[in-house]
């Protein structure tokens, strides 16, 4: 299947939907601004919030260094299908580490959890889940079924997955999405704990990204979580109209939502800081980049 060229969009100011957004507003709107519109803060600088923001944590980072090293490994695969050296292999995750810790501040040491992290630190959790990665069947049926079709493989997509559901916009960023005869399938790494709610509003999103931008019925695609850790699992939606069309309502209604707090919807300005309420659940405060500027000592 040779796919069309992904469609761009001139720029608006217009809140986009996505997963992620929309949960750290349901979970905490405090957070929320932060987040989002930090440059409307009249108290704290700019440069503070942004410092905070940029704050990484030991999880975080191990799911990235995995993240980026199959998609590095994946472009490999796009030039050749040589069988992958695992020493060698393991030794480029290393060196990834490395420079991905040197580079970034922790969450853990920012507020004295841990003296430090580094690479030693994250390695080997890495190297179980790279090596949960090289001996599953996704990898055996990447090299037996997918290779042929390389050509035609989007590996992390420029932009934000950018796209219109209800004709809302909304941003449904795909990892690794693939060709195979006339199916599409889309396969999007974790490392994180199994959550089926969650990930399957982020596979329905996948598909319609794909079938908006390809011009092809979403049930022709294929989208997977695939779990890295703690074991090797795998978790795909299987699409109805039902789902779909219950789907594109939720992006209405949580995008509704989300406009709430907006005193000009057209320019995405924030009301005042004071009506995004602060989180009375002490879970995500515990775990919260900004959580110094609410002032818990949790």
């Amino acid at each position: 299947m040779n796919l069309p060229k992904i469609k761009n969009f001139p720029f608006t100011s217009v809140l986009g939907w996505s997963v992620s957004r929309y949960d750290v507003f349901k979970n905490c709107k405090r957070q929320y601004f932060y987040s989002y519109y930090s440059k409307f803060d009249r108290e704290i600088p700019l440069s503070k919030i942004k410092k905070l923001k940029e704050l990484t944590s030991v999880a975080l980072e191990t799911g990235n260094i995995v993240h980026d090293s199959i998609r590095d490994l994946l472009v490999r695969l796009q030039k050749t299908a040589k069988p992958i050296s695992r020493p060698n292999f393991l030794r480029y995750v290393a060196k990834m580490a490395e420079e991905y810790c040197n580079s970034k501040d922790f969450c853990e040491v920012y507020y004295k959890q841990r003296n430090s992290v580094t690479a030693q630190d994250l390695i080997p959790q890495i190297n179980r889940i790279i090596e949960n990665f090289l001996t599953s069947k996704r990898l055996k049926w990447i090299f037996e079924t997918a290779v042929p079709e390389s050509k035609n493989w989007i590996i992390e997509p420029g932009g934000f997955g950018e796209t219109r559901i209800n004709n809302y916009k909304a941003y449904c960023k795909v990892d690794y999405l693939i060709p195979v005869g006339d199916k599409i399938y889309i396969l999007d790494w974790k490392t994180g704990k199994r959550d089926e709610q969650k990930h399957s509003r982020q596979l329905i999103g996948y598909s319609l990204w794909a079938s908006y931008h390809f011009n092809t019925n979403a049930q022709n695609i294929t989208s997977t979580v695939v779990y890295l850790s703690p074991a090797y699992d795998e978790y795909t939606v299987n699409l109805t109209d039902e789902m779909l069309a219950q789907f594109q309502q939720q992006v209405e209604d949580e995008t509704k939502q989300m406009y709430e707090y907006l005193q000009d919807i057209e320019n995405n300005i924030p009301k005042e800081k004071d009506c995004f309420e602060k989180t009375d659940n002490e879970f995500f405060c515990k775990y919260c980049n900004f959580r110094e500027l609410c002032k818990n000592n949790f």
